[in-house]
């Protein structure tokens, strides 16, 4: 079922390249798939497209734990937050937090 996603939303990215939307899907498919490596590369991807996706910087930081990159993780879970309150995206905000605070917990 995951790797079906997967292929679905590679299709539509064939199509839609520089889609921030359509790679989102994409990233999410594959770190639900445990392709965390490829997830990074995909949400990497989306901030290049749209830098202000606060979501993506979401997506990036739980790959980047699933890949025991954790310092990497804190990084982008703090440029996240602080995007937050300019995007309007205050419940994707406190989820990062929420993330942020556990790693730092250790």
């Amino acid at each position: 079922m995951a790797e079906d996603r997967v292929a679905q939303f590679r299709e539509v990215v064939e199509l839609y390249p520089d889609d921030p939307v359509a790679r989102f899907g994409l990233a999410t498919a594959c770190l639900e798939a445990g392709r965390a490596e490829e997830a990074v590369a995909e949400f990497r991807e989306v901030l290049r497209l749209k830098p202000d996706y606060t979501a993506a910087y979401r997506g990036l930081g739980r790959a980047l734990e699933r890949l025991g990159r954790s310092e990497e993780a804190k990084a982008v879970y703090r440029e996240g937050i602080a995007l937050a309150p300019k995007t309007g995206d205050l419940q994707t905000g406190k989820e990062m937090e929420v993330f942020l605070k556990r790693l730092e917990k250790g």
